[in-house]
């Protein structure tokens, strides 16, 4: 033990050696070159501030010692703005990969949905080229708010599912009505459009098939928008923690672990193990508080991400949006005397003429080959990021629980040496308690005092709980919708559906109130596979042939179109893209 000793207080001297007398074998004066080339080095400050020989320096505030010293109080508050930078620079390395996924992932998952939306706005617009002709050109502005609603909705924008979808049957009611249920109308006034709109909402021209479409769509697209949300709320939480102001006690105890020892020349001495984890764990004292929130909030985003994985019923409801539409349009045609009674006795007759519809209104079909491969490709490559995502998420779970010993580990302490520095003096090992983390175990940290949680902590910890929160209470609440409805429903869906007000803007719809889990589907449908009224991992009834025959003879109005079968002209593609997802599920 003492020969330990003896190696002890001859390590120190050598590095007192090297330091302050800086070339006393060679007969020279004490020096602070070695000072003078660490602050140059770290680019620390200006190196007039580092005097050329030691001095009695009586003004520090920090690095107080009886010696000589090569500090100054200027060098002081330069190593102050060193510290800062430097703990700034050592969390961004750590969160680098947790950031590089997330935003990764953000733009993988923002690629891929915008690519199967511009799929599905496609096929919608396919729908009109080849069916309703007539009609083509002036629904084709409708068709693109709809879908771009809809993806402001996935990414975060104060608006929802249900008035997205009604909002686009309002344009689209005048448009069946002059085009296709009366043929013969020439030109619509202003009036009589907006007669049209409001008229629509009150007889309720393409039946059940609007509310099912905003069930449908509300029910898929939840779990997109709170990933959304999830992942810009983890950016968020890593920005925050990287530019968390330091407190005063905090830059000072920094200081004295890692700039002390120069003032007395010892540039190669290290902390001690213990005395870094109490320094650093009185720095990241609020921040550590983000472990019970971070943890969940990393489930949140598991659950969700596996949720979307499970089955495609994004795919299912925004693929199959082109044949609700067709449904609601065969309805409406259906209806057509009926529903010219009631406009006729709400908004008046419009002009009418006889004779051919104009060849402006005739647009060429579309080629839609590229848009399914891009469309699968795409989904093939978010299939992979997906997995290495919640893999390294998962991972993650820990981070701010660990961050303290990771930002310890490494360079920055002595684990290999018979030496280190505790904050006063170069000792053998660190004899000081050495605290937990978290806010409440710092009362008993030796080397600095926590006045209390950061603000700006404090407020992205109750943004966390509140997400987690709300999306945990949301799961609940759907799956108590579902349950109930499927208790006493039975065959009466449709009529529930336009009923039923029990549902919340998040959810993306106001009115419609069928709204669940993804997750929850599929656990009811093991549970209840009787039940024929659940959306199935399927495409729907396309064949359109015998309701539009239907139709055309059964109604006095004309049907407008080229002949052609709009199923059957589109029911290949989207078999194909759907195959291809439903057989390597995500």
């Amino acid at each position: 033990m003492a020969a330990d000793g003896n190696r002890g207080v001859l390590g120190l001297w050598l590095l007192a050696a090297a330091g302050l007398c800086g070339g006393v074998a060679a007969g020279k004066s004490p020096s602070c070159h070695e000072v003078r080339t660490a602050f140059q080095l770290r680019q620390i400050g200006p190196l007039k501030l580092v005097p050329d020989v030691p001095t009695a320096e009586s003004d520090l505030q920090i690095c107080q010692h009886r010696a000589p010293t090569c500090c100054t109080k200027k060098m002081e508050e330069s190593y102050q703005a060193a510290v800062r930078r430097e703990r700034t620079q050592s969390i961004q390395a750590l969160n680098f990969e947790l950031k590089y996924m997330i935003v990764g992932h953000i733009t993988a998952f923002q690629e891929a949905f915008e690519s199967l939306l511009r799929f599905a706005e496609n096929r919608t617009s396919s729908l009109f080229e080849t069916a309703y002709r007539p009609m083509a050109k002036e629904a084709a502005e409708p068709v693109k708010e709809l879908f771009t609603d809809i993806s402001l909705y996935v990414l975060g924008a104060e608006t929802t599912v249900e008035s997205a979808v009604l909002r686009f049957f309002d344009s689209l009611f005048p448009l069946v009505y002059s085009r296709l249920i009366n043929p013969g109308i020439t030109v619509l006034s202003e009036d009589y459009t907006e007669c049209l709109r409001l008229t629509r909402q009150d007889i309720n021209p393409f039946g059940h098939y609007s509310k099912n479409m905003v069930t449908e769509l509300s029910k898929s697209l939840w779990a997109s928008r709170m990933l959304s949300q999830a992942l810009n709320l983890g950016i968020e939480v890593i920005n925050t923690t990287e530019h968390a102001a330091l407190t005063k006690e905090c830059s000072k105890a920094l200081v004295k672990m890692q700039y002390c020892p120069h003032c007395q020349g010892l540039t190669l001495i290290r902390p001690c193990v213990g005395y870094c984890l109490n320094v650093m764990r009185g720095c990241l004292a609020s921040v550590s508080e983000l472990d019970a929130q971070w943890r969940e909030y990393i489930s949140t985003v598991e659950y969700l991400t596996n949720e979307m994985a499970a089955s495609h019923d994004v795919e299912i409801a925004l693929t199959g949006i082109w044949n609700s539409i067709n449904e609601a349009i065969l309805h409406a045609q259906l209806n057509g005397p009926q529903l010219s009674t009631t406009v006729d006795k709400v908004c008046g007759q419009p002009k009418q003429q006889e004779g051919n519809l104009s060849s402006d209104n005739i647009v060429p079909v579309k080629e839609a080959t590229a848009d399914t491969q891009a469309f699968v490709m795409a989904h093939a490559s978010l299939n992979n990021r997906r997995r290495e995502f919640i893999n390294y998420m998962k991972r993650s779970r820990t981070f701010y629980a660990s961050i303290a010993e990771r930002l310890c580990d490494g360079d920055l302490v002595m684990r290999d040496s018979s030496t280190c520095w505790n904050g006063e003096d170069v000792v053998e090992s660190y004899t000081s308690r050495v605290v937990s983390n978290g806010l409440k175990a710092q009362v008993n940290n030796p080397e600095l005092k926590v006045r209390g949680l950061d603000p700006l902590i404090s407020h992205l910890i109750d943004k966390l709980q509140h997400f987690n929160q709300l999306d945990a209470e949301k799961a609940k609440l759907k799956l108590e919708r579902w349950a109930s409805r499927d208790a006493g429903s039975g065959g009466g869906r449709s009529e529930e559906l336009e009923s039923s007000g029990d549902c919340d803007d998040e959810d993306g719809c106001q009115g419609s109130g069928d709204r669940i889990h993804t997750a929850d589907i599929f656990k009811d449908k093991k549970t209840h596979p009787e039940n024929r009224n659940e959306p199935k991992p399927t495409v729907k009834k396309i064949d359109t042939t015998t309701t539009t025959s239907t139709v055309k003879s059964s109604s006095k109005h004309s049907v407008t179109g080229n002949g052609s079968n709009p199923a059957l002209s589109s029911s290949l593609v989207i078999l194909t893209a759907l195959a291809v997802l439903w057989h390597h599920p995500l």
